[in-house]
């Protein structure tokens, strides 16, 4: 007898499953249910509509109804809302939301895959205003660019520092719109470190975007925003972006299981814990590779390998769960960033002993067109040199670098590993050492203490405590500007003026990207002194990290000029 297959959602995990389900069982009959008005769309380009990088909000939709059934054979049924599931019978309760009637239907295996919900604290007065909105699907962003237009609209505020609120942010900024982005937190773009963040922290800035941190919303007036601190920003229209919340209420009052982060759980087939009901996507409570702990993760392309996997489990075929890492990149302006795995903050959450590089290579041969500096970031587990995540900012492909990096922590790899790859290059491309080649040489060089390296997060407690500090800079690079009491000793003189460093006390070297202050010290090493430091991303990492805080805090300046070439 013929399966019948009920999926409750589309886009990335409803629709994927039941297009991998009719791929492997023709004679099935399977059902997708879905509240909205379409089933298939591209969630991640909402965003670019506003900016009419995408002209027709049309275009954002993948398929519709009448092709699913031509094209798989599957009955998708819009503007139906699953709104209760029998267990015990086996059936789902579903009201059309256009005729408002309810009915049943039986099932033998169901697929939920309800997604998350944007988050709108009903602590903040004003939340529920006609001038407050969200972005999860093509009606939201459609509405919110038509109630722009319509309303002559010059003024907007987003609200949440995350991969939604910058892509609108810059998608309105892009379309002329004057734009305040405002977070709670003292950066955006949680899944990156602080000091990485700087960047994008003035790249935002240079744009024309006013960025407001560590402060939050706490009422939205008809064109203001009240904010905790009492500051009132211009804003005729807000949306919000500070999370997604897992819609589990048809879950729970299931009696399914729910996990310990809020989503819900299921086994390694993505299977809740009724056995004839499988959950995937953003309501899904996934376990994480390197910390071993339950997390969520809302991202696309683990919610289309989950559809599989619960498809295929439902015919029998062997799969394998391998976690996840937490992949992703954005575009914002014209810098890109790119992050795979565990930041500072998670490791030390996690427990995990690390260690981590901060270089800053050029993206391509220095010779080429469009050669840029790529800040790059990789941490390591300490003793074992397994690699635990990396992030990289910059103007060129920081995608294929963290893609790389992100296979070699699907397979355990090591800075011995990273250090060997074999990776393609030509002068317009890369380095015939890649970026993650170079960040290899330099975690062992650390791992194995051939010398010692401080964060660039510690320059400032340096300068202030009067520590000696060695600029290996040429001195026309060094006159452009340089920390305040830094001593210029270049290079091409260091092994001239060594008598003037001393041996008494720590000696701190830096250059613009930190190779050249490396040959210094591996250079002082070998005549003795045993008590040097390379200041890891240098003076370019350093003129990064202090020059939002300056700008916003107005403290005293540890720099002379900053240099962001």
């Amino acid at each position: 007898m013929a399966k019948r297959i009920l999926v409750v959602g589309g886009v990335a995990g409803g629709a994927s499953a039941a297009a991998r389900a009719r791929r492997l069982d023709e004679s099935a009959e399977i059902i997708i249910f879905e509240r909205g008005p379409h089933v298939s769309f591209s969630n991640c380009s909402l965003p670019f509509y506003l900016s009419g990088i995408v002209e027709d909000v049309e275009s954002l939709i993948l398929m519709n109804p009448e092709m699913f059934k031509a094209q798989y054979n599957i009955d998708v049924r819009v503007n139906n809302e699953v709104v209760k599931i029998n267990r015990d019978k086996k059936t789902i309760l579903v009201k059309d939301l256009i005729s408002g009637k309810e009915y049943e239907e039986a099932y033998d295996k169901l697929i939920l895959s309800p997604g998350a919900s944007p988050i709108r604290p009903g602590s903040i007065e004003g939340i529920n205003n006609e001038n407050v909105f969200t972005v999860r699907d093509v009606v939201d962003i459609d509405r919110l660019s038509t109630y722009i237009k319509e309303n002559n609209i010059r003024h907007v505020a987003v609200v949440g520092g995350g991969f939604i609120g910058l892509e609108v942010a810059e998608n309105l900024r892009l379309a002329g719109i004057n734009l305040t982005l405002i977070e709670a937190l003292d950066q955006v773009m949680a899944p990156f470190d602080y000091d990485m963040v700087q960047i994008l922290h003035k790249e935002i800035m240079d744009n024309g975007i006013e960025l407001i941190l560590s402060d939050a919303v706490k009422k939205i007036g008809e064109d203001y925003v009240e904010l905790q601190s009492g500051r009132r920003v211009k804003a005729e229209a807000v949306v919000m972006a500070i999370g997604v919340r897992p819609e589990t209420k048809l879950a729970q009052e299931a009696g399914l299981e729910i996990g310990e982060t809020g989503g819900i759980k299921v086994d390694h087939n993505y299977r809740t814990s009724d056995k004839d009901i499988y959950a995937v996507g953003d309501a899904i409570e996934v376990y994480n590779r390197l910390t071993h702990k339950p997390a969520r993760l809302a991202l696309a392309g683990p919610a289309q390998r989950q559809a599989r996997t619960a498809a295929d489990h439902i015919y029998n075929m062997p799969v394998r769960n391998n976690g996840v890492i937490g992949s992703s990149v954005i575009k914002v302006f014209d810098m890109n960033a790119a992050c795979t795995g565990l930041n500072e903050k998670q490791a030390r959450a996690a427990g995990i002993s690390y260690d981590f590089v901060y270089i800053i290579p050029q993206d391509k041969v220095g010779l080429m067109p469009n050669s840029n500096p790529l800040h790059f970031k990789l941490l390591f587990e300490v003793p074992t040199g397994k690699i635990l995540g990396a992030q990289a900012v910059g103007r060129g492909n920081v995608d294929k670098r963290i893609d790389v990096i992100a296979t070699l922590i699907m397979m355990d790899g090591t800075l011995e590993d990273l250090k060997e790859l074999e990776l393609c290059y030509a002068p317009m491309f890369g380095t015939a050492r890649d970026v993650v080649n170079h960040a290899a040489m330099v975690g062992l060089n650390i791992l194995n203490g051939v010398y010692k390296q401080v964060p660039v997060t510690k320059v400032r407690e340096l300068v202030e405590n009067n520590a000696y500090i060695i600029d290996v800079r040429e001195k026309d690079e060094y006159e452009e500007g340089h920390l305040i009491n830094a001593v210029n000793i270049p290079l091409s003189e260091l092994r001239d003026r060594v008598n003037e460093i001393p041996k008494d006390r720590p000696v701190y070297l830096h250059c613009r990207s930190s190779q050249r202050s490396y040959n210094a010290i591996m250079a002082l090493q070998h005549m003795g002194f045993d008590n040097v430091y390379n200041i890891s991303g240098s003076f370019l990492g350093i003129s990064y990290y202090e020059y939002f805080n300056d700008q916003v805090t107005g403290r005293k300046k540890i720099l002379t000029e900053y240099n962001f070439e």
